[in-house]
Formats: C-alpha cells, sequence, structure tokens
C-alpha cells in the first residue's frame, strides 16, 4: 500500500522551567503567557491545514500547546509515549547554567555518542532515538494519506529531524548537522512510501517562527 503523509512537528509553547533556565524532561511545568500566545499564533499559521489527527507527547505542556493549536476544530488529539522528552534522570528540575560544568553535560551538548547518562540514571540518545522513530512508525501505520500534527519537546525533535535527514543520532550534534528547535515553531516533513518500497521522509520546512513575528 501506498502512503503520501505531510507531518507538521511542532514544539511545545515556553513553559515556566524555560522562562527559569530549568532542566525539564519529563518534569513538566505549565506553558507561559507567551507559550500560550505562540501556540495560539501557530493555529492561526495552521488553520488552513486539514489535519486528519494529532499526536502529542504525554506530558502536560505538549498536551496543552495542541489544544490551543487546535482550538475548536474536530482533530482527535491522541497522545503517544515514544514523543516524550529525553529523560535527565537526576537532573530533571536544576539550573542549566548549574550543569553546564559537568563533563557528562557537556557530552549531552555536544557528543551524543559518548553521553551514557550514567551520572544522572537518564536517557541515552539512541534509547531516545529508538523510541521516537518507533513512534513515528506507529502513527504511519494507522496511516495512510494527508496532514498529522505532531507536538513534542525540543531533544526529540531535534533528533527525528535529523534522522529524517539521514543524520545520525552520533553526528546529529556536529556543527551545522542540526539546529535548537525554538518553541512553536513550524516544521514540516513528508513521508512517501510506494507500495512495499521502504517510506521517504523530505524535510521542507525547518523552524519557521516567521508565523510568531
Amino acid at each position: 500500500m501506498s502512503k503520501n503523509l505531510t507531518f507538521y512537528l511542532i514544539r511545545h509553547g515556553r513553559t515556566v522551567w524555560n522562562e527559569q533556565g530549568l532542566l525539564q524532561g519529563l518534569g513538566n511545568s505549565d506553558l507561559t503567557e507567551s507559550g500560550v500566545k505562540g501556540a495560539k499564533l501557530t493555529g492561526i499559521a495552521l488553520k488552513n491545514v486539514p489535519f486528519v489527527a494529532a499526536y502529542s507527547s504525554c506530558l502536560q505542556r505538549t498536551i496543552d500547546t495542541a489544544q490551543h493549536i487546535l482550538g475548536e476544530r474536530s482533530v482527535p488529539l491522541f497522545q503517544h509515549q515514544g514523543l516524550n522528552e529525553q529523560y535527565f534522570g537526576t537532573w530533571e528540575g536544576l539550573p542549566v547554567e548549574d550543569l553546564r560544568q559537568l563533563e557528562e553535560f557537556k557530552q549531552l551538548r555536544n557528543a551524543p555518542a559518548h553521553y551514557k547518562a550514567q551520572s544522572n540514571g537518564g536517557e541515552t540518545f539512541e534509547q531516545l532515538a529508538d523510541r521516537a522513530m518507533r513512534a513515528m512508525q506507529d502513527i504511519i501505520k494507522v496511516h495512510d494519506q494527508g496532514n498529522i500534527l505532531i507536538i513534542s519537546h525540543g531533544h526529540t525533535l531535534r533528533l527525528l529531524l535529523s534522522l529524517f535527514n539521514g543524520i545520525s543520532w552520533q553526528e546529529h550534534r556536529d556543527e551545522g548537522k542540526s539546529q535548537s528547535l525554538l518553541n512553536t515553531a513550524i516544521n514540516i516533513v513528508r513521508y512517501q512510501q510506494a507500495n512495499d518500497s521502504d517510506g521517504k521522509f523530505f524535510v521542507d520546512v525547518l523552524n519557521d517562527v516567521r508565523h510568531l513575528d
């Protein structure tokens, strides 16, 4: 069976912990006023896109963002654990500025292949790549055609978009190979599969924030 899907991948709106410089991961904090506004502006920008479904992570900040984007539209919204943010273990809720000095945190930021999450009991990039791609494959199994809204997180989406572009999880943070995703920026990815051939991803739009001006 052939498939032709277009994914609109959005990072959640700005949160209280974003403002406070705290590491979030599976920890959650509420959207700020600007986070809600960003989500609503994204909804306006996408108001003419006929979504067949929307998927968020299981974390409230993405569910809230999705609901603000969809507004009164009758689009079914589902949650998938595979879209959750990377788990940072004992680092969650701590100031990022304090963590910058740690060698393992430097690996997290710049050397995914060497980051083993040993000191914090968190999740490696290999684990994140595996579950996030499996989540996308789960969604692809359900749908054959149409536009799908995906609301997820900074690390998860940065890695997914890199994988879609053919960049490995080990290299995705090398200079020039990916970029940090802005809150409620629009990223558009097409997925095409012809009959029994392997499907392919095409990244068409990355980090578009024109609607937030």
